[in-house]
């Protein structure tokens, strides 16, 4: 079939569920998987199609959700479900919120975040094409327990959905296993004609076992005066699956993972264990990057080709620019440039900027601090609030004293300068280009360029001190036996 859909008038979002079994004091569709929200994830295959109107009908935790939701889509639609319980309901008061339509309306739900943008578009796109007045979107599984069954006509039209337990009852009652059988399963997502919609919708009762005003009503009702219902059958059962409690969540974010290592790998980049990996929706990879085992990639996390990464390294919100090296690093909203090296054992807080060929080594921690063209920062070491310019070297163990206890101040380090070990820069202070520090120094004023700066009283030994002060330690041994020996 030729798919040729036009925008739906409306994408109703349903976002009102308490979600209990999470056991959370976080809404259920708030959850994160794959940094995005569960409800993120469905609004973003929503707008994928364009529609006139988005709504979101909401209930549980209304304004910690609604605040969610304008902050990812300031046009969204709020619709708030009143007392009366039930999908019909939800949608009724959706198509309330945004008035009279003429079109396709979809429903979906905040807490099925695999649904793509594809399945979407087919849906709609096999709802126009057909003029159905309803379209379900159903999924064929090996085991439908739990779903209600597609039930189909003579035609191989929707004849009705007839929920699990009630395909139980009519088995146990009649001796009929058919529609107990069945294993299409309706996933609750559907397209319909919005003036049938609402006019079946206001026929819609409560008088059920639940007290619930039902969707699925609708699609009787559709038949009944004629309209044509069918379905769109996805062959990806995952993409109609939706989180219940954390089991489901872990699950789902397992196979998003997958799906996403896996475009990946076919996009040119090497990832030596896709099980320890996991990346994130909106991450960037370029071709011909290597990812090791046990690492993590979240938020906008960008990487150029040539970049190796990992093993065991988080990043979140990083840039690494090409053929750059990270490795047992966590580095949260820093810039990594080309053929830099960082690791093992660092952490690079916001704001740290690594120029090209630079080096950040092992167990040091930089925050807010702009490194130059080839500078080095190989070990044990700290740089806050500073600026360290051109192929400078800092020493083992410096550190930048950037906070007096009130207030932040900044250092400023030139270019070629050299730094002893054990250097303590006392901001706010500045080292000139080409400068010199001893090991040990505590630089508390500027130092001119090309100058030493030094502090450290001269060596004094106290010859025999050990045998005297600490006659029975095992140092005074140690000491006794080698001047036996001399």
């Amino acid at each position: 079939m030729v798919l040729n859909s036009s925008s739906p008038a409306a994408v109703i979002v349903l976002a009102a569920g308490a979600g209990t079994r999470m056991k959370s004091d976080l809404p259920k569709i708030l959850h994160p998987m794959g940094g995005r929200s569960l409800v993120g994830h469905a609004l973003d295959a929503a707008m994928s199609l364009n529609p006139e109107h988005l709504v979101a009908v909401v209930r549980h935790q209304r304004e910690r959700v609604v605040e969610h939701l304008l902050e990812h889509n300031s046009e969204l639609v709020i619709a708030d479900q009143d007392e009366v319980p039930g999908t019909g309901r939800a949608v009724e008061q959706g198509l309330e919120a945004i008035g009279a339509v003429t079109g396709t309306v979809v429903v979906t739900y905040g807490d099925v975040p695999l649904l793509t943008p594809e399945t979407l578009n087919a849906l709609v796109s096999e709802h126009q094409n057909s003029r159905n007045a309803v379209t379900v979107l159903s999924a064929n599984v090996p085991d439908a327990t739990g779903y209600g069954r597609i039930v189909r006509d003579e035609q191989g039209l929707v004849s009705g959905i007839v929920e699990h337990k009630d395909a139980l009852k009519i088995a146990e009652e009649t001796g009929d296993s058919t529609i107990a059988n069945i294993t299409e399963i309706n996933s609750g997502i559907y397209a319909f004609d919005g003036e049938i919609l609402a006019r079946t919708l206001a026929e819609v009762t409560t008088d059920n076992v639940q007290g619930e005003k039902y969707l699925t009503d609708v699609l009787g009702l559709a038949r009944a005066e004629g309209g044509r219902v069918a379905t769109y059958v996805t062959d990806d059962l995952m993409e109609v699956e939706g989180v219940n409690d954390r089991t489901q969540l872990s699950a789902l974010g397992a196979e998003l993972n997958r799906r996403i290592t896996d475009r990946w790998m076919r996009a040119g980049v090497t990832i030596v264990d896709p099980a320890t990996t996991w990346i994130d929706v909106d991450v960037d990879l370029a071709q011909d990057v290597t990812i090791k085992p046990n690492t993590q990639l979240h938020g906008a996390t960008k990487i150029a080709p040539g970049a190796v990464i990992g093993p065991d390294t988080t990043l979140q919100d990083v840039i690494v620019d090409e053929e750059a090296t990270v490795r047992r690093t966590e580095a949260i909203e820093a810039v990594i440039g080309i053929g830099a090296n960082v690791g093992p054992f660092t952490y690079l807080r916001p704001g740290t900027v690594l120029g090209d060929t630079g080096k950040i080594g092992a167990f040091y921690e930089t925050k807010n601090v702009k490194i130059g063209r080839g500078a080095k920062l190989s070990h044990l070491g700290y740089a806050g609030d500073a600026e360290i310019g051109e192929n400078s070297n800092i020493g083992c163990g410096n550190i930048t004293a950037n906070y007096d206890g009130v207030n932040k101040h900044r250092t400023v380090i030139g270019a070629e300068v050299r730094t002893g070990s054990n250097t303590v820069f006392t901001a706010p202070v500045e080292i000139g280009d080409g400068a010199y520090t001893a090991a040990g120094a505590v630089i508390r004023k500027d130092v001119p360029a090309g100058s030493l700066a030094m502090n450290a009283m001269e060596q004094r030994t106290i010859e025999g001190w050990v045998l005297e002060r600490r006659p029975d330690s095992a140092a005074a041994k140690a000491a006794r036996a080698s001047n036996e020996k001399s």
